[in-house]
C-alpha cells in the first residue's frame, strides 16, 4: 500500500499501482496535458488521483478530468459545473464534510466515500479514445480490487460504466447502462449507474437534482442495509 502526496496534499492509502504522478503512457493525452500546462501553468496538469476514504464503501467513478476543473485543481469534480451537484449531495447525504469543493487544500474531507475516475488524464474535447481508456483501465482495476466487502459502485455515466465493469473483468453487456440501474456484481458488491453530472446533462434536464439523489438514496439504503447485516 502507498500514500501518493503532491499539491493535492495527502492522498488515501491505496494500492501503489492504483496511481501514478508521473505516467506518460498516453501520446496524445501526455502532449495535450503538455499543451495545457504552457498555457496554464499553475494548472495541476497530471494525471490526478484518487480523492477520499481509502476503505470507503462507497466509491464514484467519474469520467476523466475536466479542463478547468480537476485538470486545474487536482482533486475529483473540483472546479468545475460538475461538481457543484455531485459535492452537495454528497454532503446532504453524510458522505462530505462540506456542501461545495473549492481547492485542493479548502479542508474538504469525504466520509466513507472515494471519487475517482475512469481515465486519471484530462484528454481533448473530454472525450478519451477508446486505447487511452483500456491504458488506463490498469489503475482502476488496482483500486477496485482493494473494495472492501458490501462496497457499492457509482459510474457516472456509460463510459464511466464500462470502464469500471472492464476493472472488475466482467462483461458489459450482461450489465447494460441505465440511468438508476442497479447491479449485483458479485461478492456483495453492487454497481449504480447515474448520468453524468455534467454541465449539459442537467441544463438539458437529462439529470435532475431530483434524479440524482433518487439513486444516493437507494445507494444509502443498501449500505446501510448491509450493514445491519453485518452487525
Amino acid at each position: 500500500m502507498s500514500r501518493f502526496t503532491s499539491r493535492v496534499g495527502a492522498v488515501a492509502a491505496i494500492p501503489a499501482s492504483a496511481y501514478d504522478i508521473d505516467c506518460r503512457r498516453c501520446t496524445r493525452l501526455s502532449s495535450f496535458l503538455d499543451s495545457v500546462h504552457a498555457e496554464h501553468p499553475g494548472y495541476f496538469c497530471r494525471p490526478v488521483p484518487p480523492f477520499g476514504d481509502a476503505a470507503a464503501r462507497l466509491v464514484i467513478v467519474g469520467l476523466a478530468p475536466g479542463m478547468h476543473g480537476a485538470n486545474a485543481s487536482g482533486r475529483p469534480f473540483t472546479g468545475d459545473y460538475a461538481g457543484i451537484l455531485l459535492y452537495g449531495t454528497l454532503h446532504k447525504f453524510g458522505f462530505s464534510t462540506r456542501p461545495q469543493s473549492v481547492s485542493a487544500d479548502d479542508g474538504l474531507t469525504l466520509v466513507d466515500a472515494r471519487i475517482t475516475n475512469a481515465v486519471k488524464c484530462l484528454p481533448p474535447g473530454n472525450k478519451p479514445m477508446p486505447a487511452e481508456i483500456h491504458a488506463c483501465n490498469g489503475y482502476l482495476a488496482a483500486e477496485l480490487s482493494a473494495l472492501p466487502a458490501g462496497a457499492v459502485l457509482l459510474a457516472l455515466g456509460r463510459i464511466a460504466h464500462d470502464a469500471t465493469l472492464l476493472a472488475l473483468r466482467l462483461q458489459a453487456r450482461v450489465f447494460a447502462f441505465a440511468h438508476g440501474a442497479r447491479h449485483e456484481l458479485g461478492s456483495g458488491v453492487v454497481l449504480f449507474d447515474s448520468y453524468h453530472c455534467s454541465r449539459y446533462n442537467t441544463n438539458t434536464g437529462r439529470l435532475t437534482v431530483a434524479m440524482f439523489e433518487s439513486v444516493f438514496e437507494r445507494m444509502t439504503a443498501h449500505l446501510r442495509s448491509s450493514a445491519n447485516r453485518a452487525a
